[in-house]
């Protein structure tokens, strides 16, 4: 496999249209919710898997690492993967489908998947487990995270953050979907998170703000730190780029109707 390359800049948000249209159309075929959750990380999963990550997804040992630390938008994922051929499109079709490996949280054993994530906040541990276990071996990859904010109302995310400041795990870089909503209600009303980049930069994280639809943005955020890991703060929307689901706590669970899907897919398709 060769090193993934997404150039220039409107190849990626071309892939991140795309990457939005399949996360429409496999969530109606399952009749699968989370769909607010995976449209939110399109542009960050377009970024790492269409131009940041090293053979994502290959048995490099050179490669990067990648963990879905909110593991329920696990189709947006599947989504980025098929966009730059780490899986096919069959595999990718048969989501939540009998048989399928590929379910609504990814399960290792699929390619690209390093790890089964879904209950939230352990993902950092691993990756930071990843992280110090490549250091040790002396091997050249980066590790990347994806969590939710609400995911950081969890301790051991904080347990996590403290270790690699600690061992100063330069090469581990997360990006944080700063949504604002999680599955009860607005994030800021159940456990205020604000402000995010100060909490992870007195834990003595580096700290960069950003647009999480700006796929400029976001690839500059994510080139590596020299003496410290890295939080990517991405501003972000639930159900971004679908006018009725955005920011509306609804779209954590619901599913598509006939007709509201084809609503749905004609917003995407006339944004590209």
């Amino acid at each position: 496999m060769a090193v993934v390359s997404c150039e220039p800049l409107v190849e990626l948000r071309t892939m991140s249209r795309n990457v939005r249209r399949w996360i429409l159309e496999q969530s109606f075929k399952a009749g699968v919710g989370h769909i607010g959750s995976s449209l939110s990380v399109a542009e960050i999963l377009t970024v790492l898997w269409g131009k940041t990550m090293f053979r994502p997804g290959s048995d490099d040992p050179r490669r990067d690492r990648f963990v879905l630390c909110k593991g329920h938008a696990a189709l947006a994922m599947y989504a980025a993967m098929r966009a730059v051929d780490v899986i096919d499109v069959e595999s990718f079709e048969s989501f939540c489908q009998d048989g399928s490996r590929f379910g609504v949280h990814p399960e290792f054993g699929v390619p690209g998947v390093e790890v089964t994530t879904g209950s939230l906040g352990q993902g950092l541990s691993v990756a930071c487990g990843l992280a110090l276990g490549m250091r040790m071996k002396r091997l050249p990859g980066r590790v990347f995270a994806v969590l939710s904010d609400a995911e950081c109302n969890e301790g051991q995310v904080w347990e996590a953050a403290q270790f690699a400041a600690q061992h100063r795990l330069n090469q581990l870089t997360i990006a944080i979907d700063l949504n604002g909503m999680q599955a009860l209600g607005r994030t800021a009303d159940i456990l205020d998170m604000s402000d995010m980049a100060k909490r992870w930069a007195a834990f003595g994280w580096r700290t960069v703000d950003v647009d999480g639809h700006d796929v400029a943005a976001l690839a500059q955020a994510l080139a590596p730190s020299a003496n410290r890991p890295t939080a990517v703060i991405a501003r972000t929307h639930l159900g971004q780029g679908v006018s009725f689901m955005e920011d509306r706590l609804e779209w954590h669970y619901r599913n598509l109707s006939p007709d509201l899907f084809a609503a749905a897919l004609a917003e995407v398709e006339e944004a590209s």
